[in-house]
């Protein structure tokens, strides 16, 4: 029967809900984590009688057809960037971007990856990386006599000395917009790269041409919503219960139709 077949695709894609579900609670805490969501498709269909096909003798026409559909199937798994809320630190190198655009990163290839994740740090050579140690693109470098940093809204980085009360600009941080979002590759630790789907980069300075804005001391929090998050979960847990009771009916017509004499 091909009910059986159809109750195992729709439990499947119901455990595959579960899973992204599952994700996205796991990184309910990590800093600028983008919420998943999957999303889904009907499978083929069985025309037993295609629409306006002639259903009679006497040549009239079918107002409508039978299709008998086949089951679901996972189409994508889609990020949602919307932006997460900003938590205020304190901390000079923690930037959270109030808007579009992602920060580009130097991957240890030479690749270039791109994150919100504004937690950056320091390395003993003043160059500022991520949490990976990767390179912030601009290789900006703090002085190592350097008392403290600024960044304005506008990614300008200046740097303070003792003794000195004006700062002195050291570089400039940009941003990147892509046309589709949704189209990068995530490759885990908070990076995305670019892909066909998402188009090439647009970098420029934040605060132009749609750019957001960089907010020194602050990082964006995970835009996971924890209430949502369980509601699709029972959701999705009750569609997965519904889909073995069709396995369970299925599997009694055929015991009865096995038992007949």
């Amino acid at each position: 029967m091909q009910a059986l077949r159809i109750a195992a695709t729709g439990m499947d894609a119901q455990q595959k809900r579960v899973e992204v579900v599952s994700n996205n609670i796991a990184n309910m805490s990590t800093t600028a984590y983008s919420t998943r969501r999957a999303e889904f498709a009907d499978l083929h269909y069985q025309q037993l009688r295609a629409p306006g096909a002639i259903s009679s003798s006497t040549g009239l026409i079918a107002p409508s057809g039978i299709e008998m559909g086949l089951g679901v199937r996972t189409a994508a798994v889609s990020v949602n960037h919307e932006q997460g809320s900003l938590r205020q630190t304190g901390g000079d190198l923690d930037l959270a971007v109030e808007g579009r655009g992602m920060f580009e990163v130097t991957l240890p290839s030479g690749d270039p990856a791109y994150t919100r994740d504004g937690a950056f740090k320091r390395t003993g050579e003043g160059l500022i990386v991520n949490s990976e140690g990767y390179p912030l693109a601009g290789d900006i470098t703090i002085p190592e006599d350097a008392r403290s940093i600024t960044i304005n809204n506008n990614g300008e980085v200046f740097a303070y000395f003792d003794g000195q009360t004006a700062g002195q600009q050291i570089g400039t941080l940009t941003l990147t917009l892509f046309a589709n979002e949704k189209g990068l590759e995530a490759l885990g630790g908070n990076l995305f790269r670019e892909t066909e789907a998402s188009g090439a980069p647009i970098p420029g300075e934040p605060g132009i041409d749609g750019r957001g804005a960089i907010r020194q001391g602050f990082l964006e929090e995970s835009s996971v919503d924890v209430v949502q998050q369980i509601a699709d979960l029972i959701e999705a847990q009750r569609g997965y219960e519904l889909n073995s009771k069709v396995i369970s009916a299925a599997d009694q017509m055929l015991g009865s139709t096995t038992q007949i004499r």
